[in-house]
């Protein structure tokens, strides 16, 4: 029997609508990142951006190994483990009626499903020590959609997105992820040119076109990719 896998798919819109990318990450079965990838949506909604995501995700897994997929979208997947069945026997209506939305992704993500052993698992988002799987799939999508620059393991990316620091109700940063961004930081050094306005960690928004870098935040200005947020 194949050996199972554990993986995490997000999706973000910067605006939703606005600039968005979706990521995914595999594990191994002990939950040793393997592999990841994420990629630009031009502008879209969050809904569009999580359910490209998981559709990504199957895509680019073997059909044959079950999969344990993570995610914090409790749209995504209620849309594929609870309403799906439902939609289907109303000729793809809602409860109240109306067309569902997203139709052809939903369609799309039943179709990679048939025949293949996935159970889902609800993991809360920006948690202090919550799921480190999609803490990496969270910062991939973030970072993409901000630079709509696709990036991952098939694209020669080095090494995984390191997190933002989760903080606490205090609003302190934990230690383990104040650990993980110091590395990050001192990898950074590339800029790109913008290809949407944001926001930097700084506070102070970038425009489009205006050069910015990796920080341990996402996207911003270059001379604040060392700073502390």
């Amino acid at each position: 029997m194949n050996e199972s896998i554990i993986a995490a798919c997000d999706g973000a819109s910067k605006g939703n609508p606005g600039p968005a990318a979706w990521a995914w990450v595999v594990a191994d079965a002990e939950g040793r990142p393997q592999r990841w990838e994420a990629g630009p949506l031009g502008t879209a909604t969050n809904n569009v951006a999580e359910l490209t995501a998981l559709q990504e995700l199957l895509k680019s897994t073997d059909p044959a190994v079950p999969v344990e997929v993570r995610m914090d979208s409790q749209y995504a997947m209620n849309a594929v483990t609870k309403w799906l069945q439902g939609w289907k026997r109303n000729g793809w209506k809602t409860s109240g009626g109306k067309p569902v939305a997203n139709r052809e992704l939903v369609v799309g993500i039943d179709e990679l499903l048939g025949g293949r052993s996935v159970s889902f698992r609800y993991v809360p988002a920006h948690q202090v020590n919550g799921d480190p799987l999609n803490a990496i799939a969270d910062q991939a999508a973030s970072e993409a959609a901000v630079s709509q620059q696709a990036a991952g393991s098939a694209h020669g990316s080095p090494g995984l997105p390191v997190p933002a620091p989760a903080r606490s109700t205090k609003g302190r940063t934990s230690s383990a992820s104040s650990a993980g961004t110091d590395g990050a930081a001192s990898r950074s050094t590339a800029t790109i040119r913008a290809k949407f306005s944001g926001r930097c960690h700084c506070g102070k928004p970038y425009a489009a076109k205006d050069m910015i870098a990796k920080n341990p935040m996402g996207w911003g200005h270059p001379e604040c990719r060392t700073a502390v947020a």
